[in-house]
């Protein structure tokens, strides 16, 4: 079983920008990949970004490369999110997920089994 606790989301204008946290507890030697995704009110939860925990190698989005950046500290069992240049449209639920199933890099989000609760992400114009 696997814990996570999101953290740092706020409110901030265009352009600004935020770091989510993520706190990983449990059994985490299990975990092959995590990712970010979020949920906005009347859509679908998207994929934002994931990364390998064994290679490091991430993924992301097309709407948000080159402003968000995932990272990951295996020795603090974290991962963040930095989010820069943000817009209107970034504005939504973030969940921080993970995933210890092959194959799991490239935000499938049927590959994640454990999830946070949220943190919210608000963004005005």
């Amino acid at each position: 079983q696997v814990r996570l606790v999101e953290s740092g989301g706020g409110s901030v204008q265009a352009g600004g920008s935020l770091r989510l946290s993520c706190a990983v507890s449990g059994s985490t030697f299990s975990i092959l990949c995590m990712g970010w995704f979020r949920q906005a009110p009347g859509k679908e939860r998207e994929g934002v970004a994931d990364i390998s925990t064994l290679d490091g190698r991430s993924y992301y989005k097309d709407s948000v490369k080159g402003r968000f950046t995932i990272s990951r500290d295996n020795d603090k069992n974290a991962v963040y999110l930095q989010m820069n240049s943000l817009k209107p449209e970034d504005t939504a639920m973030y969940y921080c997920a993970a995933s210890s199933r092959s194959g799991c890099l490239y935000l499938g989000r049927a590959l994640y089994g454990d999830w946070g609760q949220g943190t919210q992400v608000t963004v005005s114009s």
